[in-house]
């Protein structure tokens, strides 16, 4: 009789996690008014949105067309911020992070390379973007430069890790007709495993991007840059309906970006040349959508 661990092993999880989730929490009864709590902190302070946000700041004099004053309010100017932090923190940390990852891939150098660049990577990654905002913070001030400079760290970590296992992942048979050929090491990593992994990397680098760009709201609250130093602001005053409502921006910035990288990503995924499941199939067999749709 055959064992099936996956039904074995999914319960014993989430089990174990109950157990230590138990353990964790000393008084369950706290969980009892948190509903309460949020509807009237949520009725008190953050709603309805302050839309203030999106008007022009009153000091400098706005200089744009009268159609676009918003191009001249923080949300506009901090949001802009951070997805410049974003994308040259993602270009910088990607072009920083990609012969390290091909140092650190088991299949292209031996033990005494890989682990040095593998300790590298993970010291890099081993930190949140934050800290690491905090730390260039105090290094070089206040600024979009501490946030670049954060950024860039922390995805050339999380970047180089995504790259490396890409690359180890890749077929022996390129890099055995590239041994037989004689190629050094170097000729093997630029004309055989960039070219063979192309796709992979460009969609992690625009994956990062998109990533970057959610994390870059949150280290401007340390002082490093974007849309978060505003939040940061008015949290200190309190007024949370202006907080709610840069969330709210970032919610919808986000998920523009989502859309872009999902199908920038298409071009280098093949996702291009197959079609996405409906969301009708979630809820019914296929067979009854066949009959629906004759």
């Amino acid at each position: 009789m055959r064992i099936n661990w996956t039904s074995i092993t999914i319960p014993a999880l989430i089990i174990l996690s109950l157990w230590l989730m138990d353990g964790l929490v000393n008084d369950w009864g706290r969980l009892s008014g948190g509903g309460q709590n949020l509807i009237r902190f949520f009725n008190e302070s953050l709603w309805p949105p302050n839309w203030s946000v999106l008007e022009p700041q009153a000091y400098p004099v706005c200089t744009a067309y009268p159609l676009f004053d918003f191009t001249c309010s923080t949300a506009w100017i901090g949001m802009i911020e951070t997805i410049k932090i974003a994308f040259i923190s993602t270009v910088l940390g990607g072009m920083i992070s990609l012969p390290i990852s091909i140092l650190a891939s088991r299949n292209l150098n031996p033990g005494f390379v890989t682990f040095p660049t593998r300790f590298l990577l993970a010291a890099c990654r081993s930190l949140p973007s934050i800290i690491w905002a905090i730390f260039f913070v105090i290094l070089v001030g206040f600024g979009p430069l501490s946030g670049i400079l954060a950024m860039t760290i922390y995805t050339v970590g999380y970047l180089g890790k995504l790259q490396y296992e890409s690359i180890e992942g890749m077929s022996n048979i390129p890099l055995e007709s590239a041994d037989s050929m004689g190629l050094s090491r170097v000729e093997k990593a630029i004309g055989v495993v960039i070219p063979e992994q192309a796709n992979n990397l460009i969609s992690q680098a625009v994956f990062m991007f998109e990533y970057n760009v959610r994390h870059g709201t949150v280290i401007g609250i340390v002082g490093a840059g974007g849309i978060g130093y505003y939040i940061n602001l008015y949290l200190k005053f309190l007024q949370y309906d202006k907080v709610f409502a840069y969330l709210i921006i970032i919610f919808f910035v986000v998920i523009v970006i989502d859309f872009i990288s999902i199908y920038t990503r298409s071009f280098f995924n093949e996702e291009g040349d197959i079609n996405p499941p409906k969301w009708i199939s979630v809820f019914f067999p296929q067979w009854i959508i066949e009959s629906r749709s004759t």
